[in-house]
């Protein structure tokens, strides 16, 4: 027989505010403490640094961590002109300086060329492998890194205010992938001058925002009250933007054993009015049984949930 884990069989999302000071992965152990949780895992690290939305997966919602991760983020975040930093943040070593300062009008004139599809090189202090090693790891170790640029994608980009001439204070909402410390540095380089983040939060993953999040400080008030589980949110909270089907008992039981079931049509209805989704959420009196891909008219397993364990 395999090893029993501890904990309990927890299943769902807890919408964290994380502090600063904290890496993702601690504050991941302290939920998962608090919550007593068998399993959990989190949707997109944030750097100490940062602040905000840390989306944590307890259960079966782990298996839509990667759903989570390619969603659209958004983040409030302060830029310092004249200081480039080898962390691109303030934590790190001035690495150069400069005594150029852009105007309002001159920031507001370059944040079309950082909006859209975007090539953007990765900051050298990132999780980012390079050889099997975190590219974070070899730059502390005093290695020359240098990442290799890729696309990624910026909805908008948006200066919120400039609180002195050294500061300006912005919003970006983008895709899986974006690095805000880089867009920060490119930004100041485009200005003719260099820059890097003071603060820095995530303010939205996907489906969840800052007015859904708790702090760790109330999460352990519940948790002295054994209620710690109420500020749990579904697993299929994050699958709003995928059609769902609701299964008969024998449909649910050919899909949870790996066979395709019929799509009648009343699913193909959903599926006509859903954009052209390929993927829908196959449920069975309200609780998930799998994750659905459509082809040759059958629903198709592609993940099933199980909350018997």
């Amino acid at each position: 027989m395999g090893k029993k884990r501890k904990g309990d069989p927890v299943h769902g999302w807890l919408v964290l505010d994380k502090p600063a000071g904290l890496t993702s992965t601690q504050a991941l152990g302290k939920v998962r403490r608090l919550l007593n949780a068998q399993k959990a895992g989190h949707g997109g690290t944030l750097d100490p640094l940062a602040t905000g939305i840390l989306p944590i997966a307890c259960g079966e919602a782990t298996k839509l961590v990667g759903h989570v991760m390619g969603s659209h983020k958004t983040y409030r975040f302060t830029v310092r002109w004249g200081e480039a930093r080898n962390t691109d943040d303030c934590e790190g070593a001035v690495t150069a300086s400069s005594e150029a300062r852009p105007s309002p009008a001159q920031i507001e004139a370059a944040l079309p060329a950082f909006t859209g599809t975007i090539s953007q090189r990765p900051p050298a202090f990132s999780a980012v492998k390079v050889a099997g090693e975190r590219a974070y790891d070899l730059a502390r170790a005093g290695e020359d890194v240098m990442l290799q640029e890729r696309s990624v994608t910026v909805h908008a980009f948006r200066l919120c205010g400039t609180p002195g001439p050294d500061l300006a204070d912005f919003e970006v909402d983008c895709g899986k992938g974006t690095y805000i410390r880089a867009l920060a540095r490119d930004l100041a380089l485009k200005l003719g001058t260099y820059g890097h983040i003071t603060a820095l939060r995530r303010t939205r993953v996907g489906p969840f925002a800052v007015e859904d999040a708790i702090s760790l400080e109330k999460l352990e008030d519940l948790s002295h009250n054994t209620g710690a589980i109420t500020a749990l949110k579904g697993i299929a909270t994050v699958l709003d933007d995928i059609p769902a089907f609701a299964l008969t008992p024998a449909q649910a039981h050919r899909l949870q054993t790996g066979q395709p079931v019929l799509l009648n049509a009343q699913m193909a209805s959903v599926m006509d009015h859903a954009a052209g989704k390929e993927t829908a959420l196959a449920t069975q009196n309200g609780t998930p049984v799998a994750l659905v891909t459509i082809k040759d008219g059958m629903l198709h397993p592609a993940r099933g949930f199980n909350f018997s364990q």
